[in-house]
């Protein structure tokens, strides 16, 4: 074979399609129907119409409302919001969401064993809750104006520099961090994950955390909290090189708990125009790992492509104070980022020895959210005129 030939064929190979925005758009529609389905009776409009106008709205990150009247054939943003009304069950919608998270989780990511991370994310709750909402509203530090929020916990598979999430639940005001973690892990023991290491969001550290998660025997790592100017975690702040220790939380007989203390030693080198030592205090529970290596193994929970992130680039806009509809709109992008991930794995990649070879920068979310764009576009038209009544 001539140079010409063999050059000929590698630029074949090299223009070889993978994807289309319509097998991206299929893929998502197919497990939102298998999922989260909509029985509409006798209606006109069909299931897969609501779900590619829900899809529509995710890609930009818009209302029902406004993604309803920019397409010419779209039903209107009142039918397909009288639609998902039908969704009136919230821990079903919770477990059917999760059902469908977990579905597309590539192979090899079963029964191994993992890094998983667990995180709160809180969109803020504005004015005073009815009956009905009350039980869904969770309270936290002020953030943008409110102390009330809808919160919503997730657990994830940190891999490849990948957040897969696996479960998420929406928290209920009566939910105790305790109980929030048993959830989470109650919902993957379908998938026989051994735990690597447990991440946890420093919101998580009390007593009846650690020691919860001591008697589990869950290898975990959560940053300590430094109360007040002395005493606790404080009294170890202090030298000038990293060590382990122990330390007791003293909150009544009943709540007591002893646990490793790691105190990390950073120099800050002149970073924010800052000098000297920065202390770090971690909770570090039969974890195999350096002294000098735990800030930077922590940091992995966070990243550039962080699942909330990630989410919040495709979660779909609502003013309803509906709780079931927030969650809904919530598990949507969970899903949509999963489905990413999946394509990512399945198709935007190749077998090599090791592991795959993933191409990312070919296909980014917001890649995939501009295909999916794109096709509902076509399928429903863009109203380019817009007209106004001459009487």
């Amino acid at each position: 074979m001539n140079a010409i030939a063999v050059g000929q064929k590698l630029t074949k190979i090299a223009k070889k399609a993978v994807l289309t925005d319509k097998e991206t758009l299929k893929e998502v529609i197919e497990c939102l129907i298998k999922y989260l389905p909509i029985d509409t009776g006798k209606a006109s409009c069909s299931q897969k119409d609501i779900h590619q106008i829900i899809v529509g709205a995710a890609s930009q990150a818009d209302t029902i409302e406004n993604t309803a009247k920019k397409l010419k054939k779209s039903y209107t943003g009142k039918t397909i919001r009288n639609h998902l009304g039908k969704f009136e069950n919230f821990k079903q919608l919770e477990n059917q969401i999760n059902q469908g998270l977990i579905s597309k989780l590539p192979r090899r990511i079963k029964k191994r064993k993992h890094k998983l991370a667990i995180d709160l994310n809180l969109i803020p709750y504005y004015g005073k809750p009815t009956k009905q909402e009350e039980d869904y509203i969770y309270r936290g530090q002020p953030k943008n104006g409110t102390c009330s929020f809808y919160a919503y916990a997730s657990v994830y598979i940190i891999a490849n520099n990948k957040r897969l999430t696996i479960a998420v639940i929406g928290i209920k005001k009566s939910y105790t961090n305790v109980a929030i973690i048993t959830y989470l892990l109650d919902k993957i023991q379908s998938l026989n994950l051994k735990i690597k290491r447990l991440y946890l969001d420093r919101g998580f550290y009390s007593s009846s955390v650690i020691r919860w998660l001591i008697a589990l025997d869950i290898p975990f790592i959560m940053p300590a909290i430094r109360n007040g100017k002395t005493g606790g975690i404080n009294q170890y702040l202090k030298g000038q090189k990293s060590y382990k220790t122990t330390h007791t939380m003293n909150k009544g007989k009943e709540n007591q708990v002893t646990f490793p203390l790691w105190v990390i030693c950073k120099y800050r080198k002149g970073k924010r125009g800052k000098f000297g030592v920065e202390y770090l205090a971690y909770v570090v529970y039969k974890v195999n790992i350096s002294l000098n290596y735990i800030y930077q193994d922590y940091r992995k929970r966070f990243g550039i492509e962080t699942s909330y992130r990630l989410k919040n680039i495709c979660r779909i806009r609502t003013t309803t104070k509906n709780p079931i509809i927030r969650l809904l709109y919530v598990g949507i992008s969970f899903l949509i980022v999963n489905i990413w991930i999946y394509i990512l794995w399945s198709k935007i990649s190749k077998p090599r020895r090791g592991s795959r070879l993933v191409y990312r920068s070919l296909f980014s979310l917001k890649q995939m959210l501009a295909f999916l764009s794109n096709v509902i576009n076509q399928i429903y038209e863009v109203r380019e005129i817009i007209y106004i009544s001459t009487t």
